[in-house]
């Protein structure tokens, strides 16, 4: 957490398990192909990485979860920086959890949802790599995994369809997170209005 950067810039972070697709989607979202290293060898990522997106707000790149090759301490020792960031860091804003549209719903994510419920952390779901089904298919693969969490969740998360391949999904990305900044300042404005008048009163 030391590490991070100083300030209140909004923040939003990226989170997937190992092997999801995370850095791809991340270069594709900053049209950087380079940004974040991808990697046939899941789990590369060990550390939360910050990029500086327009002067304006973060993207955050935290180590993928849930890759059993790593030995105990160092899945406790990353499982404590994500922990610490995303209970603990103010600026963030909101935290995407990328699932592997192919697959059925996992009980790591599933759980790892839950401790973000009991949390209140505030968090959307990118499903990834839509490219490798059919249209069809993606959207009976979505369907059926937010049919499982609302067996949990009366209020689902917004959630995306996306692929690096394609850059299916990037636009729609970047505008949710555009229209939480603007609202954000917005509602900085109108709290700065009321304090300048309130001022105002009490200086006449």
């Amino acid at each position: 957490m030391d590490l991070c950067p100083k300030g209140n810039l909004p923040e939003y972070a990226f989170i997937g398990r190992s092997n999801v697709g995370k850095s791809s989607l991340i270069n594709m979202l900053t049209k950087k192909p380079k940004l974040a290293m991808t990697s046939a060898t899941p789990g590369k990522t060990l550390l939360i990485n910050h990029f500086l997106v327009n002067k304006e707000w973060y993207l955050v790149d935290l180590p993928g979860y849930g890759y059993a090759a790593r030995g105990k301490k160092q899945v406790e020792k990353i499982q404590k920086i994500i922990e610490d960031y995303v209970l603990e860091r103010e600026q963030l804003i909101n935290l995407f959890v990328l699932i592997d549209i192919r697959l059925e719903p996992q009980k790591i994510d599933l759980e790892f949802f839950e401790w973000l419920g009991e949390n209140g952390v505030p968090f959307s779901i990118i499903f990834t790599k839509a490219d490798k089904l059919s249209v069809g298919k993606a959207k009976a693969s979505v369907d059926a995994y937010m049919n499982k969490l609302s067996e949990q969740w009366e209020e689902l998360p917004p959630v995306f369809v996306s692929s690096s391949e394609k850059k299916t999904g990037r636009m729609e990305i970047l505008d949710y997170i555009d229209s939480i900044n603007q609202s954000k300042n917005n509602e900085f404005y109108r709290y700065a209005d009321i304090c300048t008048a309130g001022i105002g009163r009490y200086a006449i």
